[in-house]
């Protein structure tokens, strides 16, 4: 009876020592995909970053373009060329919107990285998107003035018209 109840004591611990060696290579499996995962979130958050910075800089680029495209149609005006201000008026336009598809772009980014940020919870993921959200700021007000010096420019060239 005794050899009888060891050897059922020893079956089961031997049953438990399998359950463990599995659940143990369940966890390192686990445990390595959550790493690339992890790895793979950094990737994206960085990348998401740099669009952000990269949409910025395109904003406030296309707002310098319009900002040129307006004084040179404010000097065409001055030199009553009709044509050249209408098309430096349309430049400005263009310039204007490129700079709101830019500011998009980086309000997108920025949402991809607040989502990256939340999803990982570290401390470089909640830095990214706070650069991305400063960013997606800057575009909106290279967007902004390159609106307004758009509005300005046809303003002049509807002008010379009359």
């Amino acid at each position: 009876m005794v050899m009888e109840s060891e050897g059922k004591i020893l079956a089961k611990l031997l049953e438990l020592e399998g359950e463990i060696a599995t659940l143990r290579s369940g966890y390192l499996l686990i445990n390595k995909r959550y790493a690339e995962a992890l790895t793979l979130m950094k990737t994206l958050t960085t990348n998401t970053l740099e669009a952000a910075m990269r949409a910025a800089t395109a904003a406030e680029k296309s707002a310098l373009a319009c900002k040129n495209a307006t004084a040179a149609a404010m000097t065409a005006a001055s030199l009553f060329v009709i044509e050249a201000t209408e098309a430096a008026a349309e430049a400005a336009g263009l310039a204007a919107l490129a700079a709101s598809e830019a500011a998009a772009a980086a309000s997108a980014a920025a949402a991809a990285a607040a989502a990256a940020a939340a999803i990982q919870a570290e401390e470089t993921a909640v830095q990214a998107s706070a650069e991305a959200a400063r960013a997606t700021a800057r575009a909106t007000a290279a967007a902004a003035e390159a609106a307004q010096m758009a509005t300005e420019a046809a303003a002049v060239a509807r002008a010379l018209r009359k």
